[in-house]
C-alpha cells in the first residue's frame, strides 16, 4: 500500500509543480470566467430574470444563478487541458517512464484523475473569492465546505471524459480541435447560463439535449451543494457518468499504440497481421 500512496503523492506533486510554472493558466482560468461573471452577466442582468427555483428560496440576481456554472466552467476547462498534456506525457513525457512501474495501470491513470481533481479545486475557490468581492455572491458559508464534495466530483467527471478522450488521440492538435467540439456544447447546451425552463420555453428539443448532457447534472449538484441541498439524481448521473468515462478511459489507454504508430501487435493492417 505504501508504493500505491507514494505514486499518487509523486503525480500529484508534479502535476502541482507544472500548474505552479504555469502561471498565465491560472490566470486565464481566472480571467475567463470573471469576464463572464462582471461582463456578460451585467448585461443581461435586466433581460434575464430568474425566477424562484431550487435550492433558491427567493428571486435571485443573474449573477448569483451563474456563479455556479463558472465554477464548472473552470473544472471543465481545465480537465481538458489537464488530459492535453496527457497526449504528450503518453508520447514522450512522464507516462512512459511511470508505466515501466510494477503497479496497475488503471492506479496510474486514477492518480492522474484525482491530481488534475485536486488542483482544480484550487482555481474554483480562488475564483468563488473573488466572486464574493467582485458582485453579489453570498452563499451560506457553510455551502462554500459542502460543495467542496460536489466540486471535486465534477472535476472527476470532467478529467475522465478528457482522458477518454486523451486515449483515442495520439497527436496535439487533433486533440486541441477535438477539445473545440467538446467544452462548448458541454457548457452552452447545459443550465449553467440559462434555467432549464427557459430552455423549455425557447425550444423542447434544446431542452431535452440538455437533460441528456452530464454537464447540466453537474452543475445542479454544484449549484444545490452550495446552499447545503442534495440533489439526488444530479448526484447519480455525475457519478454513473464519471465510473463510466473513467472505466472506458482505463480500458482504452494503451501504450504499445502509441510506440508503433497507432497499431499494435495482433491488429490487422489491409488483412496483413503484424
Amino acid at each position: 500500500m505504501a508504493a500505491y500512496g507514494h505514486c499518487f503523492g509523486g503525480i500529484l506533486m508534479r502535476e502541482y509543480l507544472r500548474f505552479v510554472q504555469q502561471r498565465s493558466r491560472f490566470l486565464s482560468s481566472l480571467v475567463r470566467p470573471l469576464l463572464w461573471l462582471v461582463v456578460f452577466a451585467s448585461g443581461f442582468r435586466a433581460a434575464l430574470g430568474v425566477a424562484i427555483i431550487p435550492p433558491y428560496e427567493t428571486y435571485i440576481t443573474y449573477e448569483t444563478y451563474i456563479a455556479p456554472g463558472l465554477c464548472c466552467m473552470i473544472l471543465l476547462f481545465n480537465g481538458m487541458q489537464s488530459s492535453l498534456s496527457m497526449v504528450y506525457d503518453r508520447e514522450m513525457g512522464s507516462m512512459r517512464v511511470l508505466l515501466m512501474s510494477p503497479l496497475p495501470r488503471s492506479w496510474l491513470l486514477l492518480c492522474k484523475l484525482m491530481a488534475i481533481g485536486l488542483i482544480s479545486l484550487s482555481q474554483v475557490y480562488a475564483f468563488l473569492a473573488l466572486a464574493w468581492l467582485a458582485v453579489d455572491f453570498d452563499p451560506p458559508l457553510m455551502g462554500y465546505l459542502t460543495a467542496l464534495p460536489a466540486l471535486f466530483l465534477t472535476a472527476l467527471l470532467l478529467g475522465a471524459i478528457g482522458l477518454f478522450l486523451s486515449t483515442h488521440i495520439r497527436q496535439l492538435e487533433n486533440f486541441a480541435g477535438v477539445m473545440n467540439f467538446v467544452i462548448f456544447p458541454m457548457f452552452f447546451i447545459s443550465s449553467a447560463l440559462y434555467p432549464l425552463w427557459k430552455m423549455r420555453e425557447a425550444s423542447e428539443w434544446l431542452y431535452w439535449l440538455c437533460l441528456a448532457n452530464p454537464f447540466t447534472h453537474a452543475v445542479e449538484l454544484v449549484r444545490h451543494a452550495l446552499y447545503g441541498q442534495l440533489n439526488l439524481l444530479a448526484l447519480a448521473i455525475t457519478a454513473g457518468t464519471t465510473l463510466v468515462f473513467a472505466l472506458l478511459a482505463i480500458l482504452g489507454f494503451n501504450p504499445e499504440r502509441a510506440a508503433t504508430g497507432g497499431k499494435v501487435k495482433g491488429e490487422k493492417d489491409n488483412g496483413i497481421k503484424i
